[in-house]
């Protein structure tokens, strides 16, 4: 989507190396999903998080203020010098991909509903597929595009679940208040769509709300999380790319492809985070979207604040 925009074109900068990080961003702490992901099917990458935790959530703005907010966090991570861009949030996925990608071409960026997309039509046999999302995501509708691009014959039902949001954001992800919420969003629509067999979690701050979504849905429908597929994309990108890092493209004498992030050893590879608002609360609750492996990187000290 095409959004009017106070800076030119990105400007040209120096051609980036493998050793340079993946950029990732989302409206919160919810795009740490993707960043689990990621370091699961690529551990040598170095990984480079944005949350704009001043300004959640996106999925109740406008579109013209997402793109806004998007670019300019995108624009923090492309001057530290990333070399893949990740759009971490479905809902700036549904409505900034093409203006990013035309803003700071030709650097790659990578949004999290096409893949989340295929993943659901590849689950779903009946063809009839719900959708969770932000409200915004759903409003723009870019799922149905996305699934019925793919599946001509799908029958999509998209459903909103702003509280889903709330609730992850405050690390509430069990207990009877969630799983109440979880029915209340969904018993009406599994029985007005009997047929249903695919859950799409439209957006990255759900899947920590899983298991309290599967109880509500039951086993009939398979729960389909993007992230993992996004994940696959961006390894298929950079290999394309000649970019995936490896022990070889970076030796231990190599200067920091990011200033203040050291070049990562083989299966190490580094993340840094940077958060528009209370650090300490990002890494509180960050720490139960990047799981119990992988939450001790993310250390209060370690979250840079930063404003846009």
């Amino acid at each position: 989507m095409a959004a009017s925009s106070s800076h030119a074109p990105h400007a040209a900068r120096p051609a980036v190396g493998a050793a340079a990080p993946i950029g990732v961003f989302d409206s919160g702490v919810g795009g740490l999903t993707v960043l689990r992901a990621l370091r699961e099917r690529l551990p040598d990458e170095p990984l480079l998080y944005l949350g704009d935790t001043a300004r959640l959530p996106y999925g109740s703005k406008s579109a013209g203020t997402v793109v806004r907010y998007a670019e300019q966090a995108a624009r923090v991570l492309v001057d530290r010098g990333v070399k893949l861009l990740v759009i971490a949030c479905n809902t700036a996925s549904a409505v900034a991909l093409e203006h990013l990608s035309e803003v700071f071409h030709p650097l790659p960026v990578i949004g999290v509903v096409e893949p989340g997309a295929e993943a659901a039509c590849l689950a779903s046999r009946s063809g009839e597929i719900v959708v969770l999302a932000t409200e915004g995501t759903v409003r723009g509708g870019a799922y149905e595009r996305a699934i019925r691009a793919r599946r001509g014959d799908a029958r999509v039902v998209q459903t909103a679940c702003p509280l889903f949001v709330a609730l992850a954001e405050e690390g509430w992800v069990s207990g009877p208040i969630v799983e109440a919420i979880a029915h209340r969003y969904l018993d009406g629509v599994l029985r007005e769509h009997p047929d249903a067999d695919c859950l799409v979690l439209g957006c990255t701050h759900f899947p920590v709300l899983r298991a309290a979504i599967s109880a509500a849905v039951g086993p009939r429908l398979t729960l389909v999380d993007s992230a993992e597929t996004t994940a696959r994309v961006v390894a298929r990108e950079l290999a394309a790319r000649g970019l995936l890092h490896t022990p070889s493209s970076a030796p231990p004498s190599a200067p920091s492809a990011t200033p203040g992030m050291p070049i990562p050893a083989a299966g190490q590879g580094s993340a840094r985070f940077l958060a528009t608002d209370a650090p300490a609360r990002f890494a509180r609750v960050g720490a139960v979207f990047m799981g119990e492996a992988l939450a001790p990187e993310l250390r209060p000290e370690a979250v840079e604040l930063v404003d846009l």
